[in-house]
């Protein structure tokens, strides 16, 4: 059976890098049950450099939101799985499809599959469940059995444009994640005093931030990568890290994928749902202050409990185990 012939196995998951990073053992998984499918991912477009470095996506289905149907005839997909979520949006888009089965979660007030039938009841949705088990879970009440730890994806062939570095990553999406400036420049001054090279990384709309942090701690210029290299360069660079240094963003997801020893600071999200995999990893927050707000335009309080004294630290003691 030639590639294009396989029937499609669709996976929707259309959120952000650190979502699609922790959908990737339940991927795994998926890979493993339905080696006669062609896997397909519906996920952004830009998240197409990393989509390539998961073996086990065979494709990549472009899609930017929930708001239009999938460009997909009726029918022309076999199984679809919901990796999404379980709201009303989601599941009409896999409803849409009209897939011969769905694996999908259950509503307490789904009606009972027809006996016989290809789409088995899923398991209820649980709040505060961690992500990877989540979705592992639901993969798992199809016969996908799967690992939540197995995060690692393939390195990029993309030339990374420096190897060994502390990655300083300033990068949030939501002012609720956003470390202060000044402590992620005490942090990168002390590790530059200690003999590391230190590079400041995000996106084009992080570089006041990081020219700022790079700026308080006399990190040259050269060194500031935000908005000057791809996502593939990008994850090239965290997968020959030394050491990541970020708040709860992709670049943390990235250092998990890696193994690469990561300093987390938690904010909005609690770490029980989004944390890392076991490894060289340590997580800091202060949960008694967590506000919850992951939309906030201002840094979560349990972020803003975090020392720049604390991420040191916890630096010093994730590299030399």
């Amino acid at each position: 059976m030639s590639h294009r012939q396989k029937p499609a196995l669709l996976a929707l998951r259309t959120l952000k890098l650190g979502d699609l990073l922790v959908a990737v053992p339940a991927l795994r998984a998926l890979r493993r049950a339905f080696p006669g499918h062609r896997i397909v991912l519906a996920a952004p477009g830009w998240l197409s450099p990393i989509v390539r470095l998961i073996d086990a996506v065979d494709d990549l289905l472009p899609t930017p939101g929930l708001d239009e149907p999938l460009p997909l005839e009726p029918g022309s997909v076999d199984i679809a799985v919901n990796l999404h979520g379980n709201g009303p949006e989601s599941r009409n888009v896999i409803a849409a499809l009209e897939p011969r089965r769905r694996i999908a979660h259950q509503l307490p007030d789904d009606p009972a599959p027809a006996a016989g039938g290809d789409s088995e009841p899923g398991p209820p949705w649980v709040d505060g469940m961690l992500e990877r088990e989540r979705w592992v879970r639901l993969v798992s009440s199809a016969g996908a059995e799967g690992d939540p730890d197995e995060v690692r994806i393939d390195v990029p062939e993309a030339v990374a444009p420096v190897s060994g570095a502390v990655v300083v990553h300033v990068g949030a999406f939501y002012g609720s994640r956003q470390w202060p400036i000044e402590r992620f420049a005490e942090v990168a001054r002390e590790l530059l005093a200690q003999g590391h090279r230190v590079v400041v990384t995000g996106d084009e709309r992080d570089r006041p931030r990081a020219a700022a942090v790079a700026a308080a701690a006399g990190v040259p210029d050269g060194d500031v990568l935000a908005g000057r290299i791809g996502l593939a360069e990008f994850a090239a660079v965290i997968a020959r890290a030394g050491l990541v240094v970020t708040a709860d963003t992709g670049a943390g997801h990235l250092a998990s994928a890696y193994g690469v020893p990561s300093v987390v600071i938690f904010g909005p999200a609690p770490p029980e749902e989004w944390g890392p995999p076991p490894g060289p990893h340590v997580v800091l927050t202060d949960a008694a202050v967590r506000r919850g707000d992951a939309f906030a335009d201002d840094p979560d309080p349990a972020l803003l409990a975090v020392t720049a004294a604390e991420v040191l630290e916890a630096a010093d003691s994730v590299m030399r185990a």
